[in-house]
């Protein structure tokens, strides 16, 4: 199954009719774009499941070809909502979610909670009790002080929750500062190197009400190189010889996190479960050799890894202008009616993407093209230099691929715009599962009451 991984951009039952390099007639497992737009309107996120199953199975063979075995976790950040849910119970793989309405959505699906990881820096009281009530199989803890919430929430509940730590190995991915999170000047977990991780161990192994299980680490989002998971890996095992060492019994978990990077222009390439997973075993093998120690159960959350290149989003050109830079060149401003509501990246990032003409062929010169959404701001950018064909016009379709993660999960209602729908499509049939907001969506949250006085 690895072997045949797509490391595209594009999910793997994507054609365009007609094709040239800026496009032409779209169809996504066999849906053309067209129809999928007159159906649902625009703009809409177009999630190709059978891309979706290849995927998961892709990195869940992966572990089990390099480990023999391996627990697999969807990071439900990435992009949630009820049938996914429901597709990755069906696929038989574990979800790690980090907020209480992410378990919500897990817990409606019926997910089977022995399958769910819980994380999150910051887990309120009310979730960590939702989650041991419910039976969540691990809770990652983060902190100290989320230690001691879940002893207590744990110990006044009368159960034993089995957890891991999440540690940070001091590694520096190369990747954008705000999705780097295994160096040490982070919010997340207990650095190895300032003995943190020590002495939060300890403290578990005294709490009867906790089975710390395992440890955990991610050392961040959007990573090609495989020398960061290399690292940390040998860091990790670390860790576990001193615990055996110290404790004369064995830790017999290690997750990995995920982190792992995917195609967002035509000029890059997924790193493929066949390629990380491998090095990673390679690594953690010797150095468990080397200590005389068992090899761990291994767990990775590929997340983006899954669902990125399985979407894409299509959007209904509205407007179109020119203008004359400093230095004389002409930029074509090509406006959707969407953006940075329903894809924040480019503006948090300064993510790339690629864009193709969705709806016909074109011949057409190329010019210098910008595509902007039609919010309110300057940096609702959501390609900042592309080229395009000069005949785009008002209602032609524009397809950005590789969408599916943190596209509609951090979309907004900036300037009351209502987040878009998500339709799934497999062998020519599509079925929506998420619907369009409305604008009785947006209203009903307002309150009118009169003022009362707080006791």
């Amino acid at each position: 199954m690895t072997t045949s991984y797509p490391t595209s951009l594009f999910s793997s039952n994507l054609e365009f009719t007609g094709e040239n390099q800026y496009g032409g007639a779209l169809s996504i497992a066999g849906c053309s774009a067209e129809k999928l737009v007159k159906e649902y309107g625009s703009p809409i996120f177009v999630l190709d499941q059978d891309d979706f199953f290849l995927r998961t199975k892709a990195w869940q063979a992966a572990l089990n070809e390099s480990f023999g075995s391996g627990k697999l976790y969807y990071a439900a950040k990435s992009f949630i909502c009820v049938e996914v849910a429901k597709w990755l119970k069906e696929l038989k793989v574990g979800l790690d979610v980090c907020t209480g309405g992410e378990l919500a959505v897990a817990l409606a699906a019926d997910f089977p909670v022995s399958d769910i990881e819980f994380h999150g820096n910051n887990k309120s009281e009310a979730e960590i009790t939702t989650a041991v009530k419910n039976g969540v199989g691990t809770i990652v803890i983060d902190s100290f002080d989320e230690l001691s919430r879940v002893v207590k929430i744990a110990s006044d509940l009368r159960k034993v929750q089995k957890v891991y730590l999440r540690l940070t190995p001091g590694v520096d991915a190369h990747t954008h500062e705000f999705i780097s999170t295994a160096h040490e000047d982070v919010k997340f977990g207990f650095s190895i190197a300032s003995g943190d991780a020590q002495i939060a161990i300890d403290k578990c192994m005294t709490e009867t009400s906790l089975n710390l299980a395992g440890i955990h680490c991610h050392i961040g989002s959007q990573i090609f190189e495989v020398s960061g998971f290399e690292l940390a890996a040998q860091r990790l095992v670390a860790v576990l010889v001193a615990f055996r060492d110290k404790y004369s019994k064995e830790l017999a978990e290690l997750n990995l996190g995920g982190g792992y990077g995917i195609a967002y222009t035509k000029n890059e390439s997924a790193i493929s479960p066949a390629q990380v997973i491998p090095a990673i075993a390679k690594v953690i093998k010797s150095e468990c050799e080397k200590a005389k120690l068992s090899v761990p159960k291994i767990s990775i959350e590929p997340g983006r890894a899954i669902v990125g290149p399985t979407t894409t989003t299509i959007y209904v050109v509205g407007t179109t202008k020119s203008v004359t830079l400093e230095n004389g060149a002409k930029r074509r401003y090509v406006s959707v009616d969407g953006g940075m509501s329903e894809n924040i990246r480019p503006a948090l990032y300064g993510a790339t993407y690629s864009a193709f003409l969705a709806n016909r062929n074109s011949s057409a010169n190329a010019i210098s093209s910008r595509i902007v959404g039609k919010h309110c701001e300057s940096g609702d950018i959501l390609i900042s230099e592309i080229n395009m064909p000069e005949d785009v016009k008002a209602g032609d379709l524009l397809a950005i691929p590789a969408t599916g993660a943190y596209g509609r999960s951090m979309a907004s209602n900036y300037n009351h715009m209502p987040r878009p729908s998500v339709i799934a499509v497999i062998n020519g049939t599509a079925r929506e599962i998420l619907r369009r907001e409305n604008e009785d969506d947006l209203l009903n949250l307002d309150v009118i009451q009169a003022p009362r006085q707080l006791s």
